[in-house]
């Protein structure tokens, strides 16, 4: 099926024949004669090759997949809103021009152009990546600006930067366009067929057992789906997030949640060890204390990571500071390489470490830490309706984190001193 975003107002029209039954009332409404909605419904119909309403005496009315595609059309069109009205607030009209209400008037052309020089930073790069004109993308991203009476662009030495009102625009693009690849994508569940992209955000610890045992799960029932898995700084898996570009964020969660948009779900419980390679020196001492490992070098994780906090709540108040030659990373690849290789140390997640010694590859020197328990879960977009085939991982998300938590908690660890 084509995902290519339809033409706004044809969308529009739909919403209002669903839901006042009429074409003529509809016609109304979007100031579309009645042929033209007519002519605009065929055509979606034809290239969702479904039905979407039962043409009846006493009006039309939405079929089975005709009212699914209303919901996503519906909440694609208020995302639309609220993106609009905030863009006014935020903003600074010019006056004597822009309309009051300027939603009813966008284009899908204009708020393509928009999100791609938004991506781009550059009308050039913009048009390259857009598969338009350079010309024609220009004149999408003003007819815009002046259709708002908004200032959306500003021309800098490095290229293009976006008000404030032309970013809050391209989050709510981004999230109406997502929510109408949605609407596609459950049409064809409806016809049985497998399809659409789940795109998910992932940090380390998601990446060793839970991810990987919940996408097969996935591939089972749903073997067409495409999974697209995302490593990243957790900031830039956030952004991803709200705006449309990542379906789910799993991974260590965050305390207090950085921002109202999203919700958390916890899936278990997991706790940091002390690990280094098997036959390391402190190895084989038993209870090792943190002044005798603070003279290791270390592998620490990046700065702004809740095991970063962590680290240094440990060694707040050492006699030592874990300090000698350390590197910074959160690839457990990285990390493995560094700690074989030579004499390291690391603070990683019991759960990874788990593993790691079963393979015989690392062993703890102090597991189980106290008081560095920190709930690992899901990230979603506040008011997200998933799809048929994004509720079936996130079901294997969850039951993978149950497991994985009963993995986790029976570790046999030593204590630290």
């Amino acid at each position: 099926m084509d995902y290519s975003i339809p033409n706004l107002r044809h969308l529009r029209a739909f919403r209002e024949v669903a839901r006042l039954h009429s074409v003529s009332k509809a016609s109304k409404e979007v100031y579309l004669s009645q042929p033209a909605i007519t002519q605009a419904i065929g055509n979606m119909e034809k290239r969702l090759d479904t039905p979407l309403f039962e043409r009846r005496s006493d009006g039309m009315f939405v079929t089975e997949p005709g009212d699914k595609f209303y919901t996503r059309v519906d909440r694609a069109l208020d995302i639309l809103a609220t993106g609009v009205h905030t863009a006014i607030r935020l903003g600074t009209r010019r006056k004597s021009t822009g309309f009051a209400d300027f939603q009813s008037l966008l284009t899908t052309a204009q708020l393509r152009a928009l999100v791609a020089v938004s991506d781009a930073g550059n009308f050039s790069l913009a048009a390259r990546s857009a598969g338009i004109s350079q010309p024609s993308l220009h004149r999408a991203a003003r007819d815009l600006e002046r259709l708002s009476g908004l200032t959306l662009f500003t021309r800098t030495g490095q290229g293009i930067d976006l008000s404030p009102a032309a970013q809050s625009l391209v989050q709510h693009a981004k999230l109406a366009f997502a929510e109408l690849v949605q609407g596609f994508v459950e049409i064809e569940e409806w016809h049985g067929i497998d399809s659409g992209r789940i795109v998910i955000g992932t940090m380390p610890l998601a990446r060793t057992h839970i991810l990987p045992t919940a996408i097969n799960a996935l591939s089972r029932d749903y073997p067409a789906v495409q999974v697209s898995v995302i490593d990243g700084p957790y900031d830039d898996l956030l952004h991803g997030l709200r705006h449309g570009e990542i379906d789910i964020l799993i991974g260590a969660l965050r305390d207090p949640i950085p921002i109202d948009d999203i919700e958390q779900q916890a899936l278990f419980e997991d706790s940091l060890s002390i690990v280094a390679r098997t036959g390391h020196p402190l190895a084989a001492k038993g209870p090792v204390c943190f002044e005798e490992m603070a003279t290791y070098p270390w592998v620490i994780p990046r700065q702004g990571t809740p095991t970063r906090a962590m680290f240094e709540k440990l060694f707040a108040d050492a006699e030592h500071t874990a300090r000698q030659s350390p590197v910074e990373t959160s690839s457990i690849t990285l990390i493995r390489g560094l700690l074989l290789g030579s004499d390291r140390i690391a603070l990683m997640s019991t759960h990874q470490a788990y593993y790691e010694s079963k393979l015989g590859l690392l062993a703890p020197l102090a597991g189980n830490l106290e008081a560095t328990e920190r709930p690992i879960g899901i990230t979603l977009r506040c008011n997200w309706r998933p799809t048929g085939a994004q509720e079936a991982l996130l079901d294997a998300l969850r039951d993978a984190g149950t497991r994985t938590g009963h993995v986790t908690a029976v570790a046999d660890y030593s204590k630290i001193e």
